[in-house]
């Protein structure tokens, strides 16, 4: 594996080796660094450049990051990593349909994730251009009123009224969402949003990570 920058963040709680496999952003690894930090678990953050990708990529399990690594063991796809360090560290709720209420808000958050990125990621500039006007019309909005709707119901969380790993998955994953919707405001548009954040944020675990990991833009 290409060696990068690497931060270790310490605790006594699980003697398991973690390393943890993604570029140096946010986006769709941030969730997991959350978790880990709340649960207090030492993990060496593994962030890698785009121009080292390349020679990564044939070393991980689905040739896509994130990928999180317990004691030599690869395990892939962001929302299974997360869904599991949600479980691990009791933010699942207490029964099998508290789990489901979870899942589906999170499906639904990445349900305009995916909307998102096949704008973002359109390499055909006109054809990108028309598929965000299109899109910034008739399908970001509604996604955005649902979720909305649904942290007002859950008096400032992402499900069940109180906090789950789906905060974290939204808070991890915001910047890039403002960036892939082209709204940099998108928190005053939905102040509900940025409530969800400041409640994950303002955890002292998760604080002292954030306040030490490397700045990135989402």
């Amino acid at each position: 594996m290409v060696e990068s920058d690497s931060v270790a963040y310490s605790c006594t709680l699980n003697m398991s080796k973690y390393v943890f496999y993604y570029f140096d952003t946010k986006a769709l690894g941030e969730s997991s660094r959350l978790l880990m930090a709340y649960g207090g678990q030492e993990f060496e953050d593994r962030r890698h450049t785009p121009e080292e990708w390349p020679a990564i990529k044939p070393k991980t399990l689905y040739g896509q990051v994130p990928v999180l690594e317990i004691d030599g063991k690869q395990y892939a796809q962001s929302l299974a990593i997360s869904r599991y360090l949600g479980r691990k560290y009791g933010l699942v709720g207490d029964t099998p349909e508290d789990a489901l209420e979870i899942d589906q808000n999170v499906d639904l958050l990445n349900d305009l994730r995916i909307k998102a990125a096949e704008v973002h990621y359109e390499r055909d500039e006109n054809a990108r251009e028309a598929r965000y006007t299109k899109y910034a019309q008739t399908v970001f909005p509604d996604y955005l009123e649902k979720l909305n709707a649904i942290v007002i119901k859950n008096n400032g969380h992402f499900a069940l009224g109180k906090l789950t790993w789906g905060d974290f998955v939204l808070a991890g994953v915001f910047d890039y969402l403002k960036l892939m919707l082209r709204i940099p405001d998108l928190e005053k548009k939905y102040p509900a949003f940025q409530t969800v954040i400041d409640k994950v944020y303002s955890i002292p675990k998760v604080k002292a990570y954030a306040d030490n990991a490397p700045p990135t833009v989402y």
